[in-house]
């Protein structure tokens, strides 16, 4: 059994894989140490691979998960990857970025590909020709309904509809549709560009948002859960069948 962790700025997910098959997926949040030894301690773990986003070397964290890890992997700009890495500065690239478009590439090979986290920050990442290229980053959903309340004297802090009129007809509505739509467009706005660059592109939206925006996008999209895992469990494997 394998145990994947992609730890964010809020939460925890593991992974249990039996090789390429994911066997359970559970979410707890950060400082829940507890809860993180209890699951460690469920199955016997023959290899982990870790993705912190607050820490390379996170030594609390560590220290508790280590003694039932296995052989574990700690994800850093120095991991080899199953694609080449274009990025100026694969340092500072988003761990969870480079492991999305390796499950990407798993689950899809041989294709040009545009994989979408929508998160708390909304991420846009290019593989072309099985080469990471680049991408972008911009405001999720609940940062642009904060930062409207936040940044404003007299806007209210909205909770998002799924049905939305163009244009609101009332404050809420104006926030709600604004946001929400804002985004849609922006979604369809990148896959047009990077089709008209790239030619025939596909695409893929992951992240806990998703689902705000799947039925909303004219272009062929594809919801991916648990894909960051997915792309973590590709990568451990790659590393080891290099190793080997």
């Amino acid at each position: 059994m394998k145990l994947i962790i992609d730890r964010g700025n809020h939460s925890i997910k593991f992974g249990f894989f039996d090789k390429q098959t994911i066997v359970s997926v559970e979410r707890i949040e950060n400082d829940d140490k507890k809860s993180v030894l209890n699951i460690v301690k469920k199955n016997k773990i023959e290899q982990t691979i870790l993705s912190s986003v607050i820490c390379e070397k996170d030594d609390r964290f560590i220290e508790i998960i280590l003694p039932y890890s296995g052989k574990l992997h700690i994800l850093s700009h120095l991991t080899k990857l199953p694609f080449k890495n274009n990025y100026e500065t694969p340092q500072t690239l988003g761990k969870d970025r480079v492991a999305a478009v390796a499950g990407a590439q798993f689950l899809y090979p041989n294709k040009n590909i545009l994989v979408i986290d929508a998160g708390t920050a909304i991420t846009y990442d290019l593989l072309i020709d099985n080469e990471y290229v680049g991408g972008n980053i911009s405001p999720g959903l609940n940062m642009r309904l904060k930062s409207l309340h936040q940044f404003t004297s007299s806007l209210p802090l909205v909770e998002i509809k799924l049905e939305n009129e163009i244009p609101g007809k009332n404050t809420f509505n104006a926030i709600s549709s604004g946001v929400l739509n804002g985004i849609v467009f922006e979604i369809q706005g990148y896959i047009n560009f990077f089709q008209k660059k790239y030619g025939k592109i596909l695409t893929i939206i992951t992240g806990g948002d998703a689902n705000y925006f799947v039925e909303k996008i004219k272009s062929p999209i594809f919801a991916t859960p648990n894909l960051v895992l997915i792309g973590l469990n590709r990568i451990l494997e790659y590393n080891e069948e290099i190793h080997n």
